[in-house]
């Protein structure tokens, strides 16, 4: 009769609570979109930034899903400094964009070797298409201040996580003056022959930060280097 008693009441005895390691999951790690350039001189792929540049992120998506740089070319190399392109085709003519989006240099990134950053012209808020890689770190040209078109710096909104050897070897290139431009266009040229979204990175890569110290402003050029302008 006891014995009976005691399974009764094991059975009627609630489940254990799991334990709180196998009931709550890992949190999950913020993922980033990943872009793969094709390219006449190898493949590449860059890790966007949007939780920090979210608008120009979200205009870059943009051309790269309507097909947009397919076709177009980096016109612009300056070696030991940066490649420029996504605007002119091979015939070095300028594509039509979209209209330009406002600036988010101020967003904590720098532009250290591997970034890559809107392009644009002396109004901070004039980037459409064009972006260009950082080869070298290049902290001049992070935001300083909203004084005037020269402090404002150039937005990083990603980095090439794979074929850096390739950006390299474009930087390596010899330049001239070619079609439309005085020089600094690289020979042979070299053409996006595709880029395309392929997915979100499992892993994202650590994102660069701004140093806090010893960063020259953007307005005294630490070399005669031009800075990355919107139409060339």
């Amino acid at each position: 009769m006891l014995l009976m008693l005691a399974l009764r009441v094991a059975q009627a005895a609630p489940p254990a609570p799991a334990s709180a390691s196998s009931s709550s999951a890992a949190p999950a790690q913020p993922v980033h979109p990943q872009v793969e350039m094709k390219t006449s001189m190898g493949d590449f792929v860059i890790e966007l930034f949007p939780d920090k540049a979210p608008k120009t992120v979200a205009n870059f998506l943009q051309y790269v899903k309507s097909g947009f740089y397919d076709g177009t070319v980096f016109h612009r190399v300056i070696p030991g400094y940066l490649i420029q392109g996504g605007l002119y085709t091979r015939e070095l003519r300028p594509k039509r964009t979209l209209p330009p989006i406002p600036d988010e240099a101020n967003n904590g990134l720098s532009n250290l070797r591997g970034t890559v950053a809107a392009a644009r012209g002396p109004d901070p808020d004039s980037a459409t298409s064009q972006f260009f890689i950082n080869v070298v770190d290049n902290p001049r040209l992070d935001y300083v201040g909203n004084q005037s078109g020269m402090t404002w710096g150039y937005a990083v909104f990603g980095k090439v996580v794979k074929g850096m050897d390739v950006v390299d070897k474009i930087d390596n290139l010899p330049t001239g003056p070619q079609g439309p431009f005085i020089g600094d266009v690289p020979r042979p040229l070299v053409v996006i022959q595709s880029a395309k979204l392929i997915g979100e990175a499992a892993h994202p890569t650590a994102e660069p930060e701004s140093p806090v110290t010893g960063q020259a402003p953007a307005s005294t050029p630490a070399t005669k280097k031009n800075k990355p302008g919107g139409g060339h």
